[in-house]
């Protein structure tokens, strides 16, 4: 309690009747204690989930808890197939006329050396994380204007810190076979990858995007107790550094508040291409590179279209 005193939490409570919000992987985690928060204040949320089943369950456990929340919807949705995605977007524009917030909240993190890939061949990190959103968003992009004013919330995390971008290794091939062969450690490089290419396609998207009244914005939720990490962290992890892990982790709502702030407070409305953290501008340690930027979307374009690894 102590701790969590120097954690922000977002403070508006303006009714969100008439907005429409699509989370990806709103079924649990931080996407579900987002969900939450904003069928409280009255919004409409779809929830895009790879599980149809573990979406409608979330969404009657939160009608028994707000009987007069706003409006659920759940959805299937695989970031790891692009027909899928293609197949969403199709219902999403024939079932919606605008889309008021996208969040591209799932994400993917597992062992490099299991070599899990997508349905059309890319590394899980970077084909998930990365590429479908990239791949949902624009194909959103048209419904997100009908809205305007209208927000795009990208969560990364400060991780992106230890990321790097080898466009003659996107699917991280040499860190795989190393994983293999010497077992994997604590930090994965191919989900630190895959979250600073989430801040390069914000930034990028922000600029192309600009005067439009479509907002882009990226936020870390900080490091908190979810499964995302449930590969990375062994019971034993929990056993030694449980009082570490409860002095500096946040629960999975505690993480949801600077994703709420980003979605729906007032105060930034017309601020694109910012990073926030703890309900405030978060100032990054990367040196970002703008033709970096630049290469990394028409790349992301080609393989789009291409379908398959170049």
């Amino acid at each position: 309690m102590w701790r969590s005193r120097a954690w922000a939490k977002c403070v508006s409570n303006t009714c969100l009747r008439g907005k429409t919000f699509l989370i990806t992987g709103a079924n649990s985690g931080i996407g579900l204690e987002t969900a939450k928060a904003l069928v409280r204040r009255k919004g409409r949320v779809i929830f895009a989930c790879r599980d149809i089943n573990k979406a409608k369950a979330a969404i009657a456990d939160i009608r028994k808890q707000q009987p007069n929340g706003g409006e659920m919807i759940p959805m299937q949705l695989d970031l790891s197939s692009f027909e899928s995605i293609e197949n969403f977007v199709e219902v999403i524009k024939a079932a919606f006329n605008k889309i008021d917030v996208l969040i591209n909240n799932a994400g993917v993190v597992v062992p490099l050396n299991r070599d899990e890939k997508t349905k059309e061949g890319f590394e899980l990190h970077f084909g998930v994380n990365h590429l479908g959103h990239f791949y949902l968003t624009n194909l959103l992009l048209e419904h997100l204007k009908k809205a305007t004013p209208s927000r795009i919330v990208v969560l990364s995390s400060t991780l992106h810190e230890r990321g790097k971008i080898d466009f003659d290794d996107l699917n991280i091939r040499k860190d795989i076979e190393l994983a293999k062969k010497n077992g994997t450690g604590r930090h994965n490089p191919g989900y630190c990858n895959s979250k600073l290419m989430n801040v390069y396609f914000a930034r990028a998207l922000a600029s192309k995007l600009r005067n439009t009244g479509v907002d882009v914005n990226v936020c870390c939720p900080g490091f908190c107790a979810t499964n995302l990490f449930r590969y990375s962290i062994k019971w034993y992890h929990y056993v030694f550094m449980a009082p570490v892990m409860l002095f500096f982790m946040k629960t999975a709502k505690q993480g949801s508040e600077t994703v709420v702030f980003c979605a729906s407070d007032h105060s930034i409305e017309g601020k694109s291409g910012k990073f926030y953290r703890n309900c405030e501008e978060y100032m990054s340690k990367h040196s970002f590179d703008k033709d970096v930027e630049t290469k990394l979307w028409e790349v992301s374009e080609e393989l789009v279209k291409a379908r398959k690894p170049l």
